[in-house]
């Protein structure tokens, strides 16, 4: 990713100063003069090397600047289940199932993309919704594709599951009477659940007809249809945070869990198909389902004294306490917990659209869908994330 930034500064540099003011830097300005004009070359060649030229077109005019709207959506499920919920709440027994989900409402992005023949960068400011912000990277040649997304949301109103036995009725002569039930509502925290997001995806394809930039930066044009089994590979992390000493009560009933990290490796192989209908409109689909080889999972866990008044049965105490004053501290018994998951099959899909009126400027709208999951012998989780990008830009 450096090498791609520096590159990106290089040419930002060669594109907005004339050649001759660096030149007249005794020899300094046509050293970097030079530097840049060879990895101009390097990326031109790259960003159509091997492919066939009567299918693929490299546009003459190399930058590309682009404003870009963003609709996006992301939902976690956490899941904890208890074997002896008494122990936790008094009017519970047997197994309880906890599920916290942190569903945003579809939240709106707006901000731009810049780079040269597909290498460049891209940053969206949040105007409704999650309260988040994306970052993005991407790096695009002749038969590959390489993205990074960073996604920060937050939510403080999660809905929640709850699924258990607890108690219906106590008889005249003390008999305790339990029934299974199950109860969905919102939960409204004092602090919210962070999470932060990194997706970072590659792909190839074998046919040299079939473009991946094409359709997902317009570095280049597609001019006829083509189809390409493809290869894939995706890293991803994600970070998920309310260990507040508010939200003691949720640590509690997710089993002393305040911080989940999450660390996925996937490979898959699909098929993209660029069609192209009429001159200057792509239509292209993308499938790849994705074997997950490495799926680590690190846990933080939290005591308070909210989890001693119930551990010394004072439920008194524990029902007359008020959040503010609930005190989280670093659990003494496996305070940090790490375990591998399960091998596990995730699935990744694309659909774009782009037109173009002349070689300069063109209109896009693209979406993707991502599915990771984790678990572990004490909690396990989803999440779905999925986003749709509609831009107009301009090369030059």
């Amino acid at each position: 990713m450096k090498k791609i930034l520096i590159v990106i500064a290089i040419l930002a540099v060669h594109i907005m100063m004339p050649s001759g003011v660096m030149a007249e830097n005794d020899g300094f300005g046509a050293g970097v003069v030079s530097i840049v004009k060879k990895v101009g070359s390097f990326i031109d060649t790259m960003a159509i090397k091997g492919l066939d030229t009567r299918y693929i077109e490299a546009p003459q005019r190399p930058w590309q600047i682009i404003l870009r709207g963003n609709i996006n959506q992301s939902d976690l499920k956490l899941s904890a289940t208890t074997a002896h919920a008494e122990e936790i709440l008094f009017f519970m027994k047997d197994e309880m199932t906890w599920e916290p989900r942190i569903k945003t409402d579809p939240a709106t992005y707006v901000g731009f993309w810049a780079g040269y023949r597909g290498y460049g960068f891209g940053y969206s400011w949040n105007v409704g919704g999650d309260k988040g912000r994306i970052l993005t990277f991407g790096a695009t040649g002749g038969s590959y594709g390489v993205n990074l997304r960073i996604h920060w949301f937050d939510n403080d109103e999660p809905e929640f599951f709850v699924k258990g036995t607890g108690l219906k009725d106590i008889t005249d002569d003390d008999v305790l009477i339990y029934e299974p039930f199950e109860f969905n509502d919102t939960l409204k925290l004092g602090s919210p659940i962070r999470t932060r997001a990194l997706f970072l995806d590659g792909y190839y394809l074998f046919n040299k007809k079939c473009s991946y930039a094409a359709a997902y930066d317009q570095s280049v044009i597609q001019k006829r249809s083509a189809g390409s089994l493809m290869a894939g590979a995706m890293y991803f992390h994600s970070t998920t945070k309310y260990d507040d000493d508010i939200n003691a009560d949720l640590i509690m009933l997710m089993n002393d869990i305040g911080v989940i990290k999450t660390w996925q490796v996937s490979a898959g192989a699909g098929y993209i198909y660029n069609w192209v209908p009429v001159k200057g409109l792509l239509i292209s689909a993308m499938a790849m389902p994705m074997l997950t080889f490495y799926n680590h999972i690190k846990c933080w866990r939290y005591d308070s004294n909210l989890k001693d008044e119930v551990d010394n049965g004072g439920w008194l105490e524990f029902l007359e306490m008020e959040d503010k004053d609930y005190r989280i501290r670093e659990a003494k018994e496996n305070p940090v917990a790490s375990e591998n998951s399960k091998i596990r099959l995730n699935f990744d899909a694309r659909l774009s659209i782009t037109y173009e009126w002349n070689s300069r400027l063109f209109i896009n709208a693209f979406g993707q869908f991502s599915n990771f999951q984790y678990k572990t012998d004490k909690m396990k989780g989803r999440l779905n994330d999925w986003y749709i990008n509609a831009s107009i830009g301009v090369r030059l």
